[in-house]
């Protein structure tokens, strides 16, 4: 069969950038080289659990996404907009008062920031959901941590809450992050819920390949050369099209088109449990607002979405940020550190299944978002695409899957 376009890698911006050219006529083949669709968004199924592989959320305030996905067929389960974060041996909540003002009414005198740092996550809120998200992405750029100190938080809250809180977002404890996508996460969960698919965040990437006409993803297919119209895959099979679109992360694409322009990534490792009860009964995230020890936060996917779990018993997920970690050494730390916070009823949690992500996500130091979108047409019938050309978020990669589209289309029409 013959197709206008090969697209190297089945992640979001390839499903992305082929539902955009299948809606214009323009047929193509996305190569995977993986068993199954998705990129670095999959899920495992393990003795009845769903298991994604690195925790992460849907957030529903993403425009691309409500423009794209049907969140309905979806069944999100959301989370608790807030957080339970651990500090000097007790969970203090902090929540969103626009959302939950009783609950926040409770949660103004906690040590968590002081009053006036809570006054000022108000006048950050109102600033982040002022205009557009180009003109967030057009601020002026530092880093998250420069950011946070300038808009006047102390030292205190940017410590306990902060710190864990975003550094779990964009795997960086240290948050160099661009102050950019400070602003414009901030916006995403002002204004929407974090959740998790009833199926997992797998079912993202499915839905996306469901709405493909037949035959159009071919898995197990790994491309180890590309050349203007042509792939070659690892079998030595040449495939030819008029255009071809790289849709992988950026040290794979790095790879492939010869490029040294391409971030560097962000590592993180998720250790799940299984444990008899979940000792947190709602769906929070737990945040480490001491400093100390390997977790940088931890949750109980089951409690949010109980389909994550056979029925019987709870899922627990932990994050720890970074990779190359001894695994004998972390999980001991893990398990000491969890012992500490729940009790010794934690020597009973059974070990699933520990995921080590060196490249979770790209590097976006600042100037990463100078140029917030970069460009996705890489010469003539070569184009990439992937959170590396917009933003590193499940926007991000939508967005550039479908940039690369409108520029094979431009091209081709």
């Amino acid at each position: 069969m013959n197709h206008d376009v090969l697209i190297v890698g089945a992640g979001l911006s390839g499903l992305c950038c082929a539902r955009k050219l299948q809606q214009q006529g323009i047929s193509s083949l996305v190569l995977e080289a993986s068993d199954g669709v998705g990129g670095r968004i999959r899920t495992d199924i393990v003795e009845g659990f769903r298991l994604d592989r690195g925790f992460q959320v849907f957030l529903t305030s993403y425009p691309e996404a409500k423009a794209v996905l049907d969140y309905q067929a979806l069944d999100l389960k959301p989370f608790l907009p807030g957080a339970l974060v651990r500090c000097g041996g007790q969970f203090h909540e902090l929540t969103d008062p626009w959302r939950r003002p009783l609950s926040a009414i409770r949660c103004v005198f906690s040590p968590i920031g002081s009053i006036v740092d809570k006054l000022r996550i108000a006048r950050f809120r109102s600033r982040s959901l002022r205009g557009s998200i180009e003109d967030r992405f057009c601020d002026p750029e530092t880093t998250s941590f420069q950011a946070l100190q300038d808009a006047g938080f102390s030292s205190s809250m940017i410590e306990r809450f902060f710190r864990p809180f975003l550094g779990g977002i964009f795997l960086d404890p240290e948050l160099r992050t661009s102050s950019r996508m400070l602003n414009f996460v901030f916006r995403m969960f002002s204004l929407g819920d974090a959740c998790l698919p009833a199926e997992g965040m797998e079912a993202i990437p499915r839905q996306l390949a469901a709405a493909l006409p037949p035959n159009s993803i071919r898995l197990g297919a790994r491309v180890v050369r590309v050349a203007p119209g042509e792939v070659t895959l690892s079998t030595g099979e040449e495939l030819n099209a008029k255009s071809v679109v790289v849709a992988v992360e950026g040290q794979v694409a790095a790879h492939l088109l010869r490029d040294t322009i391409f971030s560097s990534g962000q590592g993180t490792t998720c250790l799940y449990f299984t444990a008899p009860r979940p000792h947190i009964a709602q769906p929070l995230l737990v945040l480490n607002g001491d400093g100390r020890g390997p977790i940088n936060n931890l949750c109980f996917p089951t409690v949010a979405a109980p389909s994550y779990g056979p029925g019987e018993k709870s899922l627990v997920s932990v994050t720890v940020l970074g990779t190359g970690n001894d695994p004998v050494r972390l999980m001991s730390e893990v398990r000491t550190q969890l012992v500490e916070w729940f009790g010794t009823v934690v020597q009973g949690w059974r070990h699933l299944r520990t995921y080590s992500i060196p490249y979770a996500l790209p590097t976006q130091s600042p100037p990463a978002l100078n140029v917030p979108e970069r460009p996705v047409r890489r010469q003539s019938g070569i184009y990439v695409c992937g959170d590396h050309r917009d933003n590193a978020s499940i926007q991000g990669a939508m967005v550039s899957g479908r940039r690369a589209a409108e520029a094979v289309l431009k091209d081709l029409l």
